[in-house]
Formats: C-alpha cells, structure tokens, sequence
C-alpha cells in the first residue's frame, strides 16, 4: 500500500469518529429530553392515574450539618452576653475548684522523705509513744520508716520491746520508759540524750554524723469502754485514766528535757468524733479526750514561749483492715446490757440499742473509712512544714461530727443517735422476762 492510500484511509476514520461522536450526542440528547417530558408527565397527571412507583420521588433538601449546632452556639452565646454575672460567677467557682482540686491532689501524690546527713544516712529520729500492739502506731511507724526517719516506740515492759523487734526493721526500735520507775526513767532518758547528741556512724567508712529529734507523736490507746455511768466500775476509771491521761502526762514530762533542746514538734492524736458529739454511753471516751485536750492546751501555752509547736490532731474512722489485727478505731463496747442490773437495763437499754444501732450506720463503730495514707501524709507535713497549723483534722467524719458538735442542739444530736425519753414510772414496772430480753441484748452485743 502506498503512502497516499494510507493518508486517505486515515481521513476516513477521521470522519468516522466525527460522525459517532456527533450521532451519539445527538441521541443522549434526545434520551434527556424524553425522560424530562416523561417525569413531567408522572408529575401532572391526575392523582390516582399512575401507581406510585410510577412516579418520581422528591428530590431531597439539601443538608445542613452545622444547622443545630450553630443554633446552640448562638444560644449560648446570647445566653452569656445577657447574663454576664451568672458567667463570671459559674467561671470563678469551676476555675477555683478545680485549681483547689489540683493542688490537694498534687500535694497529696507527691513525695515525702525525711532529710539525710551529708553522707546519706538517716538523721531525723522520731519518737512514737503509744502501745505497740495498736494498729494505728503500728502503721505510723511502718510509713514513717519508709519515708527516712528512725523510729523510737516507747515500751514499758520486754513483751511489748519483743513486739516491736519482731517487725525486724533495723530503724524501727523500740526505747525503754517504764515511767512507774522514776530512777529507771530517768536513766532511760539520759542515755537516748546521749545518742543523739554524741557523733553517729551509720556504716564502715562513713563520716560521723548527729541525729536530731524532729518530733514526739502522742498516740494514746484508742479504744474505750462503753454504757451507763452508774455500770462502769471506779477500778475501770481507775485504769482508764492512768493507761490513758496519766501515762501521756508522765512521758511527755519524761521527754520535755530532749524536746526543748532539740525545739522538738509535739503531735497529739485523739478521736474526735465521740468527743465532739458527746453522747450518752461515752463518759469514759468524753472524759479522757478532755482531760487530755486541756493538758494539750497548757502544754501548747508554755512551749509556745519557747518557739516549740504543739499541735493535735481530730482523728475520724478509718480503714484499718490492711494493718493487724482489727480494732475499732473509735469505741470498743464494754459488756453487755444484759449483765446490767434489771432497773438500769430497764432504763437505758433501749437508747443503747438504738444509739449502737445508729452509729453501726453511720459507720462510726465499724472499719470503713478514710485511707491510712492520709493520715501519713498529714503526720509527715506536720512534722516538717516550716509553720505547721496548730489542728488537724483527718480521717472521715471528723470535720462533719466537729460542726454538728459544736453548732447543732443538743437535742438534734440526741435525735439522729435515735435517743428516746423514758418514763420513770413506766421503766419502774417490769415489762419482758429477762430472758426474753437476752436475746435482744446479745443482738447488741453482736452489732456492737
């Protein structure tokens, strides 16, 4: 083939492809233009003329996404340009708590350890007087170990000294003050003057070092007998004060010497919310916090002069199933109201059943309650802080109880503890067989 006929057949399918492209423009105009005449046709016909699949669905409007939202925005907007004080107020009290939120968070997760000498050993010695076998000293000795500090547990006997090396923690020991001896405590105190202020080795090669005394923490035995005043011996007073008030007076006094040269801290810790709220059945608890809170307040006046804090600290409930064996931190009953005399159990025993009953559920005699971590967290920053606040209160309940104690009737107290008035006379006549009343009674007891 020749190269003309080539230039010619390639002419030919030039317009060929002209030709296609031309026709099929022509018919997909005429398919457009005979459905448009047919969907007009669906549309004007009569209703009824055609099924309605027949006829063509409306055509959609079209969206709006931002629609709704962009009428709430301007709602909330015309909302804060017309209430412009409401605004300033709702953004000042959730900016407000929620940096108050923040920073107890933030101090409550941060790290606390006691101050080292120059070589790295432990200096800060602090001294914990309370029985060993408490759950509450047993923790407090444990945290305070941890965080760097050498632990002294005053011990009056070798049982309660085997108690305390039978935790074998090299800085956890246990300091000898029989304060029924006074030559024995005397001598005592000497030599743990003298270990503090002579030069301290802590290991092979190490720079010798002096300890300081940063504190004396008053744990009193916290668990206290309960019922009428007139069923409580006077030898349990007899014991209660001397164990509890006379035994703190007497090792505080033992240790003032050390604390005023050391410008030592002194911590005291008591319940508080049995001591605020003052109900019946409590005279012992009621008695002793006082006695000791007023020699607390003597104490805090006459070191004061001196530059030394005094401080206390109102102790709520707390969890306390993690650590030993499981006391009550609060109250512990004492009897039964069925060992009371018929008259008295006739008198009070249904307030007592209804005033146990009452604080079992408001959770003031059983384990539940704030974490021990609090309480070692607030003990650690009294210990440290440069101006310590003189009380503290820590532990669920103990600020709530402290404003119902001191601010609410004594009558609205009584009515929450579910306290009844008894008749005299009704009381007087025996109603219930005694042992149809033990059963009751040892529900009490179980409750309790």
């Amino acid at each position: 083939m020749t190269s003309d006929d080539q230039q010619f057949l390639d002419v030919l399918a030039e317009y060929s492809n002209d030709v296609r492209n031309f026709t099929g423009s022509i018919w997909d105009a005429t398919d457009a233009h005979f459905a448009h005449v047919a969907g007009y046709i669906k549309r004007s016909v009569p209703q009824g003329w055609l099924p309605e699949r027949a006829r063509p669905r409306p055509h959609p409007s079209p969206a709006a996404p931002h629609l709704v939202h962009d009428t709430y925005l301007h709602r909330l907007q015309d909302w804060v340009l017309r209430n412009r004080a409401i605004t300033a107020a709702i953004v000042a009290f959730v900016g407000t708590g929620g940096f108050l939120v923040w920073r107890e968070r933030r101090k409550y997760n941060r790290k606390r350890r006691a101050r080292r000498a120059s070589n790295g050993a432990r200096r800060e010695v602090v001294v914990l007087a309370g029985p060993p076998n408490s759950p509450l000293v047993r923790s407090l000795s444990l945290d305070l170990e941890r965080r760097g500090f050498i632990v002294y547990i005053v011990c009056s006997n070798m049982d309660e000294e085997q108690q305390v090396l039978s935790e074998s923690r090299a800085d956890v020991r246990p300091l000898h003050l029989d304060v029924v001896d006074t030559l024995g405590t005397q001598e005592a105190v000497e030599r743990f003057n003298e270990l503090l202020t002579k030069p301290h080795v802590a290991f092979s090669g190490a720079s010798p070092h002096n300890l300081n005394l940063q504190g004396v923490i008053l744990v009193p035995d916290m668990i206290y007998p309960t019922g009428p005043v007139e069923t409580v011996p006077p030898e349990l007073w007899s014991d209660a004060l001397n164990a509890k008030v006379l035994n703190t007076i007497a090792v505080t006094q033992a240790l003032l010497p050390t604390i005023c040269e050391f410008k030592s801290r002194v911590l005291m810790l008591t319940p508080s919310i049995i001591a605020s709220l003052r109900p019946p059945f409590h005279s012992v608890e009621t008695t002793i916090v006082s006695a000791l809170e007023g020699f607390l307040a003597s104490l805090r006046a006459e070191l004061g002069t001196l530059g030394i804090p005094v401080l206390q600290f109102h102790l709520g409930t707390f969890d306390l199933s993690n650590v030993g064996p499981k006391h009550h931190l609060q109250t512990k009953a004492f009897g039964s109201p069925h060992a009371w005399p018929a008259t008295t159990r006739a008198l009070y025993a249904n307030n007592f059943e209804n005033q146990t009953r009452a604080a079992q559920n408001r959770g003031l005699l059983n384990h539940t309650g704030s974490s021990l971590r609090a309480l070692h967290n607030a003990v650690f920053d009294a210990l440290t802080q440069k101006r310590p606040q003189k009380v503290w209160r820590v532990g669920r309940g103990s600020v709530t109880y402290d404003l119902v104690g001191n601010w609410a009737p004594s009558g609205l107290v009584g009515w929450m503890m579910g306290l009844q008035r008894v008749s005299l006379d009704t009381a007087s006549k025996p109603r219930l067989e005694d042992s149809v009343q033990l059963q009751s009674w040892e529900k009490i007891d179980a409750i309790a």
